[in-house]
């Protein structure tokens, strides 16, 4: 009887350690499957931007959108999580355009394509990466407006877009961003007048000239915001 009540507790316990064991296979699993589908979808993102771009000198020849993440691929740098936190790629003699897939990048605190030859818009969707502390597209060809999306980055403290051909307005919403230090939008064909509260109180006013259709420093009552814009 003795027996029997100890073969029964020994098939109890049994059971109780493969029910465990099955249970922290599927967690450990599941959190393995969370980090690749992440990393894949920060590759998915940055492979459209390598499709979009001209590579002549073939610094992007590393990108495999094979590999589980994109984090050893030369000019990415990842965080401790395998999360894409830099994009380093100022003046590699590339050109092309934006993808709207970066916005997906939600880890990422520096975007640097200064000094190469992209042409077209600068993506809405950039006003997602909200760890973004630094975005440099100067020295490029990319036109249209500044976004005001980008007002949604309260990380940013460098915003350098000057040689450019970008026209309209400087987007008022910029001056909530309280992070700011430093911003340049001279040499483009922006118009209006330049704002002077928030981070703008500081800037120099030498980063924005050589933008014939911006009046000076914002006078309320005294200067319409779209001043040259028509």
């Amino acid at each position: 009887m003795a027996a029997a009540a100890a073969a029964a507790a020994a098939v109890q316990w049994l059971s109780v350690c493969i029910t465990f064991s099955i249970s922290l296979i599927i967690i450990i699993g599941s959190s393995s499957l969370v980090a690749v589908v992440s990393g894949n979808s920060e590759g998915d993102a940055l492979y459209a931007l390598r499709r979009s771009l001209s590579d002549p000198d073939n610094v992007l020849q590393s990108w495999d959108p094979t590999l589980v993440n994109p984090c050893t691929w030369f000019h990415i740098t990842c965080n401790q999580d395998n999360r894409v936190t830099r994009l380093d790629l100022g003046n590699s003699n590339l050109s092309g355009h934006l993808v709207p897939e970066l916005g997906k990048l939600e880890h990422l605190q520096y975007l640097e394509l200064y000094k190469n030859n992209i042409q077209g818009t600068i993506p809405v969707e950039l006003g997602n990466l909200k760890s973004l502390i630094s975005l440099d597209l100067y020295n490029n060809n990319i036109s249209g407006k500044i976004p005001p999306s980008l007002a949604k980055l309260k990380s940013l403290v460098f915003l350098r877009l000057n040689d450019n051909r970008l026209t309209g307005q400087i987007p008022r919403e910029l001056v909530g961003i309280s992070s700011l230090k430093v911003v340049d939008v001279s040499s483009n064909d922006l118009c209006g007048t330049i704002p002077t509260s928030g981070p703008f109180e500081h800037i120099p006013l030498n980063n924005f000239e050589n933008n014939p259709r911006l009046e000076g420093p914002e006078l309320l009552g005294l200067a319409s915001y779209d001043t040259n814009c028509s």
